[in-house]
């Protein structure tokens, strides 16, 4: 399947299912915006990542115009739906002052490893505690997606880029139990320096290492 929409190219990624709340200040995105509602059709969100529009985006529909501030700025909040791919960009759409895009809608698997979730949940609890982040999930296990967790990973948005142009929950599952799994050793060595700089300057008794 296939349709044009309009698109609101920011510098994040947008999963399905995920809420964003926006201020914004430009006029021509207030205009999509605007328009959107009055149609009751969805606009696009397409990562710009190192200056450069990517292909892969979310299809979001809004929830609400929350805010009309003074100068004409507009508090929103919008939901992801589904993920898209962009055929081709419109930069010119006529008595429009925002580009638009040509998108397929591919197949996106949910089937994931319950398994693999749970252990999924526990190496973000670790890393959360290491972090001193406090964080839930205000669902049940069997309604958490890879993309409830990407954004609380530490991917960065390459890695949550990446994420997104995963088209199978299972390959979702994996890529983050890849990336958990990478990143321990380097938070270890994280705190080993922490405890490093705490040290630095006082009395220490070590341990002698066998050679």
């Amino acid at each position: 399947m296939t349709n044009f929409i309009p698109i609101f190219p920011l510098e994040l990624v947008v999963y399905p299912g995920e809420q964003l709340n926006l201020h914004i200040r430009e006029k021509p995105y207030q205009q999509l915006i605007r328009e959107s509602v009055e149609s009751q059709k969805g606009f696009g969100i397409p990562p710009v990542i190192k200056g450069r529009l990517h292909e892969y985006g979310t299809l979001m529909q809004v929830i609400e115009i929350a805010k009309t501030h003074a100068d004409g700025a507009i508090d929103i909040r919008a939901r992801g739906i589904k993920v898209f791919r962009i055929l081709e960009v419109v930069r010119d759409i006529p008595e429009k002052p925002y580009a638009g895009a040509i998108v397929h809608y591919p197949d996106n698997r949910t089937e994931g490893d319950r398994r693999l979730m749970e252990s999924l949940i526990m190496a973000l609890q670790w890393l959360h505690q290491r972090l001193n982040i406090e964080k839930s999930f205000d669902k049940p296990i069997d309604h958490l997606s890879a993309y409830d967790l990407a954004h609380h990973a530490c991917l960065g948005l390459e890695g949550e880029y990446q994420v997104l142009e995963l088209l199978h929950e299972r390959q979702r599952q994996e890529f983050l139990r890849r990336h958990l799994k990478n990143i321990r050793p380097i938070i270890d060595e994280i705190e080993r320096l922490k405890e490093r700089v705490k040290w630095n300057g006082h009395f220490r008794d070590l341990q002698l290492p066998k050679f």
